[in-house]
């Protein structure tokens, strides 16, 4: 039977992407998404929990989202989970949890020049995973 790691997530960016480049050269995006669940409790209350998660976006993709994505922005994402650990500025074992993206569909985006005229429409972000480096 085969593996499946999949994650699909429809939410709103809580900081613009961070870009970087690894020592190979290789660009990488990263921001904040948060999720949102609403419900009533067993006394008919509205109830809201929002989920953070952390989210990885390489190669052009991630040069889209440093130009087109801002804070509060809406997306589509689909990736694979990742699970890994790294050691904090005190040597402290830290573990996080990342969406690593390779698909992404913009749903409500602010967009380049954000004055009073409409806004220039975003590329096509179709995933290739030759920008993937794994």
């Amino acid at each position: 039977m085969p593996n499946i790691n999949k994650a699909i997530l429809i939410g709103h960016l809580g900081k613009d992407p961070e870009v970087r480049f690894t020592p190979s050269g290789q660009v990488v995006a990263s921001f904040s998404m948060a999720t949102t669940r609403k419900w009533k409790d067993k006394d008919g209350q509205k109830q809201e929990q929002t989920d953070w998660h952390n989210i990885v976006i390489w190669g052009k993709q991630a040069e889209i989202a440093k130009e087109w994505l801002h804070k509060g922005d809406t997306l589509y994402i689909e990736g694979r989970i990742q699970n890994r650990s790294y050691d904090d500025k005190e040597g402290n074992k830290r573990y996080i949890s990342e969406i690593v993206v390779f698909d992404m569909q913009f749903i409500k985006i602010k967009g380049k020049g954000s004055g009073d005229g409409p806004s220039e429409q975003p590329p096509d972000i179709a995933s290739d995973d030759d920008d993937l480096p794994f």
